[in-house]
């Protein structure tokens, strides 16, 4: 999947966690994301616990912090 397909999975909605970055329109924040690969966590359980989950959406919440890093 290319990078813009990608940040497409990443919206922004003011009425959900006060705008910040979320997944595809869910209550799961970004940062919630990248704060569990922080702690330890890997894609396969991140997966398991929001079954909903994709594998590209964990790519797009990586590519989503890489681009703001910038």
């Amino acid at each position: 999947m290319n990078k813009e397909k990608l940040l497409e999975r990443i919206t922004v909605n003011p009425e959900i966690f006060n705008g910040k970055p979320i997944i595809r329109g869910r209550r799961l924040a970004v940062e919630h994301i990248l704060g569990m690969m922080a702690a330890g966590d890997d894609t396969k359980s991140i997966l398991e616990g929001y079954p909903w989950l994709e594998p590209e959406d964990i790519q797009a919440c990586l590519l989503y912090a890489h681009n703001q890093s910038h």
